[in-house]
């Protein structure tokens, strides 16, 4: 169902942030890693947990969500070690699970993974890692297939700060022969709660958060109960929403240190930002000042928030350049804002651009093509006159819990219309996968 939005009203008011997608995603997949029940807390409820938790119930995994938010998972029995065609080609984060199968099994199999069109996103780094450690790595048709009969401890180099190639990595050592030292490792927070989560499974590991991880192996994990952490991405989101329309948001100073760079950069544009312990708030007065962005890893600016502050940026006076240094694809959604007034030039090979603000934006019927750029559609939508209405939106829900309600109830005119939202992928429409007996390995 398409999202319908009247635009131009600010936001203002508090609003929940969920945990983090890009934690939830690895930690699910880390409770391969042993036989035993484990119990995740602030999950968000959203198509990619729901994909994530599919792959695990294809292999033989037990798991449901109990409550708002809670999942149980019990990896007691693995009824094969190949992750399914259909859901790995469609989302990354399925490959996770590649690294958990083959430190606790010795073997595992899955096709090279899809997800948002945003670029080329390989799986090198990961293959490497595991080739250094003792893993075969053959194709064999769709699927890479991988042995080992337990893998081996190595000091791995990787080729650039993969978080996703940090995260498999990682969990394959907790279980390796020896000690395995990471360099070059990703220091996101996400990251870092992985490592937290393995911890409290048994897991001996240093230096999450440092460039340098060194992970002790040991011979079995056990079960945990543990809480996500807050999804900055979400946060940063909602910060923006009052950006771009002049409002007032607040939420849990929870995610105030992990929002480091966009703070930066909100006040830069003339926002006064609340960082503490306490509270997160954003309040913007019209018109915004022209901000420059570079992207980059952690604690460089976010670019699954480049999207939405380069909306954002429609709003300021002047001319404010934006340069995708991760994703070349990153860029596709500038042609839906221009559908809707904005006057943005794209260069460099599609990783440039340069906004020229500020700029009346009108509704217009438009399209998500990833999860951030139908975000920050949004955002422009919430600034424009007019009716804008967003079609599919299947790629928005992948990342973002409630995001209708929860604008609701900042005082957004926005609302799904009962009619069918047809570019909505079928694979993304799943239903969650409920608590079952898995068959014997």
């Amino acid at each position: 169902m398409p999202i319908v939005i009247e635009g131009r009203t600010p936001l203002k008011g508090e609003v929940e942030i969920l945990g983090a997608k890009n934690a939830a995603l690895p930690i699910i997949a880390a409770t391969v890693l042993t036989a035993d029940e484990c119990l995740l807390e602030n999950v968000p409820y959203i198509e990619d947990i729901r994909s994530m938790v599919a792959v695990l119930h294809s292999m033989g995994v037990a798991a449901r969500f109990e409550g708002p938010n809670v999942l149980r998972i019990k990896a007691t029995r693995i009824s094969r070690a190949t992750l399914p065609l259909d859901l790995a080609t469609k989302m990354r984060a399925s490959f996770l699970i590649v690294g958990p199968l083959l430190s606790r099994f010795g073997q595992a199999e899955a096709p090279h993974p899809g997800g948002c069109a945003i670029g080329t996103r390989p799986v090198s780094v990961d293959l490497k890692g595991f080739q250094t450690m003792g893993s075969e790595v053959a194709i064999e048709g769709p699927n890479y297939v991988m042995k080992a009969p337990r893998l081996k401890a190595e000091r791995l180099i990787l080729d650039y700060p993969s978080h996703t190639g940090t995260e498999n990595i990682l969990m394959a050592a907790c279980l390796a022969e020896g000690v395995t030292t990471i360099e070059n490792a990703s220091i996101e927070p996400e990251v870092v709660d992985l490592a937290s989560f393995l911890c409290a499974m048994g897991a001996r590991i240093e230096g999450a958060g440092t460039s340098i991880i060194r992970v002790e192996g040991v011979r079995r994990l056990h079960g945990a109960a543990f809480r996500i952490m807050p999804d900055r991405m979400e946060a940063g989101t909602f910060a923006l929403s009052a950006l771009i329309t002049g409002g007032q948001v607040r939420m849990d100073g929870a995610v105030s240190p992990y929002l480091g760079a966009l703070t930066n950069k909100m006040r830069e544009a003339g926002a006064q930002v609340t960082a503490t312990h306490e509270v997160y708030e954003v309040a913007s007065r019209l018109p915004l000042k022209a901000t420059d962005i570079q992207t980059y890893p952690y604690p460089g600016f976010p670019t699954d928030l480049q999207a939405p502050f380069t909306t954002a940026m429609t709003q300021a006076e002047g001319n404010s350049s934006i340069y995708e240094t991760m994703f070349d694809g990153r860029l596709g959604y500038v042609e839906e804002l221009r559908r809707m007034g904005a006057r943005i030039e794209v260069s460099g090979s599609g990783r440039m651009a340069m906004v020229h603000g500020p700029t009346p934006l009108h509704g217009a019927d438009v399209r998500a093509l990833d999860i951030r750029s139908g975000a920050a559609i949004i955002l422009a939508a919430l600034a424009a006159e007019g009716e804008t209405r967003i079609s599919n939106v299947a790629f928005i829900e992948r990342g973002y819990q409630d995001i209708t309600p929860k604008l609701q109830s900042l005082g957004a005119a926005i609302s799904r219309v009962e009619e069918a939202d047809h570019d909505c992928p079928a694979a993304d429409c799943e239903e969650p996968v409920e608590w079952g007996v898995a068959p014997a390995r």
